[in-house]
């Protein structure tokens, strides 16, 4: 791996080395670990990079998104909304955090389990195979085996609870990692586009977007298309693939996609999880189709991508295969230009923090 040495903000040093994904490290001091609002400011009061190519990224404020597009763009955002998918529980006399984290087929559920920790959680690495955890109000979950490929989720069935979604509602609170150091209510972790609970975890890309800004690209010709996909836990380390996520793609918004490029716009996916749902329904002669179900699609360099020109997201942590994701839609270059300043700029990582659009 070779390291490049580079000029940082007020803050420690943060050398950025290059391996498959990218790898750099982060200091705690550009970590968001709270909500604009919290102080005191819009949820689109936030920075935005702008990065096409190998020319020099532009610095700007997430306000401007609009002026960065074109009439004939299409933005395609996910509508699924986030659920607080972190229920307490107990296993055996230990207590223990469980992250809802997938619906699968057959009644199935992937799920994380999470030690407590003073203000957070931590993994949990026991093996505890076929033991059952007890949850609130009488409910309990089956831990039926390790998901395949995977060090840390667990396949699991639930008792005791008539519909996931309305349980969790009740019982459950949003997840949240070490970088957040306290709680937040459930409207901290929705989007303006929220419309379907699903996620374990908020598809972040969109939080910065209020109605007028909505409103804004609308006017100018921009436009705005539904997919659902819903997250499960973010919480997989560099060297975990991602896993099966369930996800829907409206006839409608394929037809707007094919139209779209067409007609010469660009399709430009609001999140990773767009680009995931819609390369899932797409062929090989870059047609975008309808469908349903679950995705297991892992998008890289290699395989590259069909159905999107452009990506908005936010900062991805470093070895995160949302970065190869990332690569796919710009290029390696592009992508280290673009991490080398916001490092050198200290802009915010993680759900609360700035944004990047990556345009052709």
């Amino acid at each position: 791996m070779t390291a490049l040495k580079l000029e940082q903000p007020p803050a420690p040093a943060a050398p950025f080395a290059i391996g498959r994904a990218l790898d750099f490290d982060l200091p705690p001091s550009l970590e968001a670990h709270e909500p604009p609002e919290a102080r005191g400011l819009t949820r689109s009061d936030v920075r935005l990079l702008v990065s096409s190519g190998t020319a020099v990224p532009v610095h700007a404020q997430f306000e401007d998104l609009p002026t960065f597009l074109e009439p004939g763009d299409l933005l395609v955002v996910n509508v699924s909304s986030t659920v607080p998918a972190a229920l307490d529980g107990r296993l055996r006399d230990a207590s223990l955090r469980v992250h809802v984290s997938t619906e699968l087929p057959g009644g199935l559920w992937l799920v994380e389990l999470r030690e407590p920790r003073a203000h957070t959680t931590t993994r949990f690495t026991d093996d505890v195979q076929g033991q059952r955890v007890t949850l609130p109000d009488g409910a309990e979950m089956s831990l039926l085996a390790r998901a395949p490929e995977s060090t840390r989720l667990w396949l699991a069935t639930f008792s005791g609870i008539h519909a996931m979604v309305p349980y969790l509602l009740r019982h459950g609170r949003p997840i949240r990692y070490a970088h957040v150091p306290r709680d937040w209510p459930l409207a901290a972790y929705q989007t303006v586009f929220g419309t379907e609970p699903g996620s374990a975890e908020m598809p972040s890309a969109s939080r910065p977007f209020t109605a007028d800004i909505v409103t804004r690209l609308v006017r100018l010709g921009i436009g705005v298309t539904p997919l659902v996909l819903h997250t499960g836990v973010s919480s997989l380390e560099g060297d975990e693939a991602p896993y099966p996520e369930r996800y829907r793609v409206p006839r409608a918004t394929a037809a707007r996609v094919n139209a779209a490029r067409a007609e010469g716009g660009r399709v430009i996916a609001i999140g990773t999880t767009v680009v995931r749902a819609l390369e899932t329904v797409t062929d090989e002669a870059g047609a975008v189709h309808g469908g349903q179900g679950w995705t297991d699609v892992v998008i890289t360099p290699e395989r590259g991508v069909r159905a999107v020109d452009g990506l908005l997201t936010g900062w991805h942590e470093p070895r995160a295969s949302h970065l190869l994701m990332l690569e796919a839609v710009a290029g390696r270059e592009t992508l280290e230009l673009a991490y080398r300043s916001a490092l050198r700029s200290a802009y915010l990582w993680h759900e609360f923090g700035d944004s990047h659009l990556l345009l052709p």
